[in-house]
């Protein structure tokens, strides 16, 4: 980014940016990082993977001088984090996991702040400024307030901020949660640049596909180091063990929860029409291949991906089964259509936050409703709850109206907010008591569904915790049981996995499965799109109107080249995103 960094990375190439050694570090009892030994080098991009809870923010803030280590030693750029805190600030920049920077203040206010803070001096800030201001192309919303920004115009300040000082470690801790696809792809390439001219980036993230793009990963569970190394040297041990079962005759879902009940799969995933499957290492493909002709389907190896390997290596995905599922009756309705709407508006002053959308959703249909950030998925995602009034069109749920009988239309959905919407200041238990009465639950019926929801979603050893202080999956878990106390037959979530990890991901899938198998009908919004790939259609979303409604395999082929024969659905959210915004077809 400046010659002052390439020198300073030219001057240490020959040394370790961050050397880690025999760190050990506690809390209450819990080991958050045991015995770990590892290495960051200069003008390298490394991934920091790993299930929720498994170290990965303890770690950043370590090498970050924030927090110190029980045993063992950090130092960053030969500076040790115990003895040379102000040395250590110097040379890295930090970008927490949550959102840390000030939003009243508008985008060069938080810039001038954080210039105060790494101590530039006034007279050379206007040429540092001018320089962020072209990284990341934040100059036309300088005098916008942090908080009015969207989610990857924050990520993007936050990115800013942290490079304040061109400093020689870069610390990002889960940078693209919540970010869209278009926006995630500009946040890599301005890291990867970054780390060209010589900057040491540590990447945390929840999205394998990220990890798989780094040079190095280093791949915690429980605060130990399972592997540490090139991704696709993780990757090549799932050769000849992954596999698509697709052509397949009947319910994909259903499929594929009886795959997992099988010895012979470790792993599985929808995949648009398809099932993705990942072989255990001992076993042979006899069941897979019996599965595959009872179903009329098609079973091919293809090529195995970084995910499939890490979920492997943590001891494979969960069984096909859904606890909540198999004890709800199925849903009791003639109806066809449990979503509908027409001519859909919302309008704050003179902006059309949703405009003129129209869209119907059958019952026991997975829709997902995908766009960029500040597209008007969450805006429409309100009204169909009934908890936004639309400026104009209607809109009703198991056919009720939402304007004309909320009340009605609401006791037959449960919604899972964007930001957590559970209250910090109520532990565990009284969150799970609050929403049961909320939502009509009284008596032995009541107490009945809030131990159902603490035994399925297995909160009994959290139940005194504030849902602030609890891991992302754990308060995720928490919301969506929740949200399905009252056993709604139409479900809203709004980025329901926004952050967590791909185990507690597929948790989450085989809950949503299990319940639409029941017969209950599932909206999702969601920035991940392998996630998308579980919808049945996808209505994309961009500047408030409805674009396009389809299938995921058919959005892919839409976008399908002699270039790139076989799109992923990030690929096809890409291109179709740019090629609206550019005013050509696909």
């Amino acid at each position: 980014m400046s010659s002052e960094l390439l020198g300073r990375a030219a001057a240490c190439e020959a040394a370790m940016a961050v050397d880690i050694r025999g760190v050990v570090k506690r809390f209450k009892g819990v080991t958050a990082i045991e015995h770990l030994d590892a290495g960051i080098w200069p003008g390298q991009l490394t991934g920091l993977v790993g299930p929720d809870g498994a170290g990965k923010t303890t770690l950043m803030r370590i090498m970050a001088a924030l927090m110190r280590p029980d045993t063992g030693t950090v130092s960053v750029m030969g500076h040790n984090v115990l003895d040379a805190t102000a040395l250590v600030h110097r040379c890295i920049g930090y970008m927490p996991q949550r959102f840390g920077l000030y939003e009243d203040l508008s985008v060069a206010e938080n810039l001038d702040l954080y210039a105060k803070l790494k101590g530039i001096a006034a007279d050379k800030r206007v040429d540092v400024f001018d320089r962020l201001y072209e990284f990341t192309r934040l100059q036309p919303f300088a005098s916008r307030p942090a908080g009015q920004l969207s989610g990857g115009m924050k990520q993007k300040l936050g990115l800013a901020c942290a490079l304040m000082g061109s400093p020689d470690v870069l610390l990002l801790d889960e940078p693209s949660v919540g970010v869209d696809p278009v926006s995630r792809q500009e946040l890599w390439r301005m890291v990867q640049a970054l780390a060209s001219e010589g900057m040491a980036v540590v990447w945390a993230t929840a999205y394998l596909d990220e990890a798989e793009r780094c040079e190095s990963v280093m791949l915690l569970d429980k605060g130990s180091l399972l592997f540490n190394g090139e991704p696709q040297g993780l990757t090549s041990r799932l050769q000849g063990r992954s596999y698509r079962l697709s052509h397949i005759q009947g319910d994909r879902r259903a499929l594929l929860s009886k795959a997992l009940g099988l010895a012979d799969v470790r792993d599985g995933v929808i995949q648009g029409a398809s099932v993705r499957l990942v072989r255990a290492a001992d076993m042979d493909v006899s069941s897979m291949q019996l599965l595959a002709d009872q179903s009329g389907g098609q079973l091919e190896l293809v090529a195995p991906r970084f995910e499939d390997a890490f979920i492997d290596l943590l001891g494979g995905g969960p069984d096909g089964r859904s606890a909540i599922a198999e004890r709800m009756e199925d849903v009791a309705t003639q109806r066809d259509v449990m979503v509908e709407c027409s001519h859909l508006s919302k309008r704050f002053g003179d902006f059309y936050a949703t405009r003129d959308v129209s869209f119907s959703v059958k019952t026991g249909e997975v829709f997902g409703l995908l766009g960029p950030n500040g597209a008007g998925k969450s805006t429409t995602f309100r009204m169909l709850c009934g908890l936004l009034r639309p400026t104009e069109g209607c809109a009703t749920v198991a056919g009720f109206d939402l304007v004309r009988s909320t009340g009605q239309a609401k006791s037959q959905l449960g919604y899972m907010a964007q930001k957590f919407s559970l209250y910090g200041l109520l532990s565990v238990r009284q969150n799970l008591d609050f929403f049961s009465g909320a939502y009509g639950l009284r008596g032995a019926h009541r107490r009945q569904r809030i131990e159902e929801m603490i035994e399925t979603f297995q909160l009994g050893d959290v139940l005194n915790v504030s849902p602030e202080a609890l891991p992302l999956g754990y308060r995720q878990r928490l919301a969506l049981a929740c949200s399905l106390m009252h056993r709604p037959s139409v479900l809203f979530l709004d980025e329901p996995t926004s952050g967590v990890d791909p185990v507690t991901r597929r948790e989450f899938w085989m809950h949503i499965s299990g319940l639409v198998q029941k017969g209950v009908t599932v909206m999702v919004t969601t920035h991940f799109m392998e996630e998308a790939e579980y919808c049945d259609r996808i209505a994309l979303v961009q500047q408030g109107q409805l674009v396009r409604l389809d299938t995921p395999d058919a959005l892919k082929a839409m976008v399908a080249s002699d270039e790139l024969p076989e799109p992923t659905m990030e690929q096809a959210f890409i291109r179709l995103v740019e090629a609206h915004r550019d005013g050509v077809d696909a």
